[in-house]
């Protein structure tokens, strides 16, 4: 094994690790009580993402999942980001997860002829926010949302990236 961080494309196997890596983060950290049988794409990755132009990324470090990454293809040359978790030690510009996983899906989505990029988030998620803006991403109302963008309960927030060719 390696001390490098490696991004590879989830895998039939990887569930556990996702799901022990998104809860804490959801429960523990931030207050939500949800399990993940309230979100069944956790169940069902390669069904719900890894269709159309969409899939999921994983971040390994030492063989460990310690962050995530879904696109969810929505239609129209249209994409939802979702499920981007990073654990707490891998946060941050010294193992750089965040911005790898985003490399990745945004480097995934221009060979893949997305234009648009859509992600819902809570306002509890403040470093996210400053995140997805310094990477270009721009605040916009829900009402701007298409029609095809899927909803969780939690958003309050919601950005676009146009993904330039």
């Amino acid at each position: 094994m390696t001390d490098k961080i490696e991004i590879t494309r989830f895998e039939t196997g990887d569930e556990q690790g996702v799901i022990d890596l998104i809860l804490p983060i959801q429960r523990e950290e931030f207050g939500f009580a949800i399990t993940a049988e309230e979100q069944p794409d956790l169940g069902a990755v390669p069904d719900f993402y890894q269709s159309g132009r969409g899939n999921f990324w994983v971040a390994r470090y030492k063989g460990k999942i310690v962050g995530s990454i879904g696109l969810k293809d929505i239609g129209n040359g249209q994409a939802a980001l979702r499920k981007m978790f990073v654990a707490s030690p891998f946060r941050g510009r010294e193992f750089g997860v965040a911005a790898s996983l985003l490399g990745r899906l945004l480097d995934e989505a221009r060979q893949g002829a997305i234009s648009e990029i859509f992600l819902g988030t809570t306002d509890r998620f403040l470093a996210a926010h400053r995140f997805y803006e310094k990477h270009g991403f721009v605040e916009i109302a829900r009402t701007e949302l298409p029609e095809t963008f899927l909803f969780m309960a939690v958003d309050t927030k919601f950005y676009v990236f146009r993904v330039a060719g």
